[in-house]
């Protein structure tokens, strides 16, 4: 599994909250939802997306917009518009005075807005939390990026927008990988772009031999690699491989692999059911101590208290 696939297929990172926002001039909204990304795509009109720094940004028909949290920001009509409308955690939505508004801005099935008829039509999913795996990803994001629909064709977003007003059996499940493709298709975008800051591990992963330890290692974790083992696979020398991964990825083979390990067993311990034990054989580990002292070593707190505090904060 590939830290693309990893951002979404985390315990956490299912059931992404979607809705189809109609809004009429005039109308701005203020997001301090702490999402760690969500991701706007504009289907009819237009609307301005204001950070904090100050930068604003034009959405037309086409466009989309990923933002990473926890940074709030505005989306508005126009970027002067003071708001109207806040989210907060937990996408709960009230006016500047508090008053909750979700039952008198509902307009039907996952659709929100100031008017059923809004000259604005836009597509919002945000993913309300996510696993370990994913933040190597996410930390390589700006806070804000955009793609023009002049500068990519996605026939994602009309069929995401077919497919939110429905409500049929398993309609959650369709929605949810809707928008996983069409995330994936934006950051695949965003990172062939010259200005984007592609991390080496990214980049690294169309390296014939580095690409491979790479799969090697996200495919089988597991596995009691050493650093001649994997070169062994690559068909290449302990010292080329070392040489070869630490330029590409900018850290050693085995570095990048226990953190790996390491933020998998993060993600798989927020599950109630997992065992120590078993977290610990599944990433590699040859008994729940081994992951212990290592994840101790790394974090600063067990394996335990881990899980007790992912518990606390969802």
């Amino acid at each position: 599994m590939d830290d693309l696939t990893g951002l979404l297929d985390g315990p956490r990172a299912r059931g992404a909250f979607l809705l189809r926002g109609l809004m009429q001039p005039p109308w701005s909204i203020r997001i301090l939802d702490e999402a760690p990304l969500t991701l706007i795509a504009i289907v009819r009109g237009d609307a301005w997306i204001t950070t904090d720094d100050g930068e604003s940004v034009h959405l037309e028909p086409g466009d989309v917009a990923v933002a990473r949290g926890p940074d709030p920001y505005t989306i508005a009509d126009t970027p002067s518009r003071p708001p109207d409308v806040v989210v907060h955690p937990g996408q709960e939505c009230r006016s500047l005075d508090g008053e909750p508004l979700e039952e008198t801005m509902r307009l039907g099935v996952r659709t929100w807005g100031n008017d059923a008829e809004g000259s604005t039509v836009m597509l919002i999913g945000t993913y309300e939390s996510m696993g370990d795996v994913s933040q190597s990803l996410l930390r390589s994001l700006p806070a804000l990026l955009t793609l023009d629909h002049e500068q990519w064709d996605c026939p994602l977003i009309a069929l995401l927008g077919d497919e939110m007003t429905k409500d049929e059996p398993g309609q959650t499940a369709v929605l949810d990988r809707l928008l996983d493709l069409l995330l994936i298709a934006a950051l695949r975008t965003w990172f062939a772009r010259d200005e984007a800051e592609t991390p080496g591990w990214y980049r690294a992963q169309s390296d014939p031999v580095v690409g491979l330890v790479l799969r090697i290692m996200h495919n089988n974790p597991d596995q009691p690699w050493t650093i001649e083992m994997l070169a062994a696979q690559a068909g290449v020398s302990r010292a080329g491989l070392a040489r070869r991964f630490h330029e590409l990825v900018g850290e050693p083979p085995m570095t990048y692999l226990t953190e790996r390990r390491l933020s998998l067993a993060a993600d798989l311990l927020r599950d109630p059911d997992a065992t120590v034990t078993s977290v610990a054989h599944r990433v590699g580990y040859s008994s729940p101590f081994a992951l212990s002292t290592a994840f101790k070593r790394r974090r600063g707190i067990t394996p335990t208290e881990h899980r007790a505090l992912a518990a606390t904060a969802s």
